[in-house]
């Protein structure tokens, strides 16, 4: 029994580890975009902040969506 609990910590550290990898790089990737977009076309930055703020939502919330899988894999299962 206790190499299932084993197993289950080490899925659910993978889990949370990947998506907190996976989020860091979406992030660097994004803003790194954001600066070269607005260093090539000034007049855009504020369009393209607001598309940036909304893409950065949504990496986020993939990351939180793993983590919550996580939590319920680590107490309900």
């Amino acid at each position: 029994m206790e190499i299932a609990v084993a197993i289950k910590l080490i899925a659910v550290a993978l889990l949370i580890g990947f998506g907190a990898i996976g989020t860091a790089i979406g992030f660097g990737n994004m803003g790194g975009k954001f600066l070269e977009a607005c260093a090539r076309q000034p007049e855009l930055a504020p369009s393209l902040q607001v598309k940036m703020f909304i893409l950065a939502g949504l990496i986020d919330a993939v990351a939180m969506i793993g983590v919550g899988i996580a939590m319920y894999m680590l107490f309900a299962l």
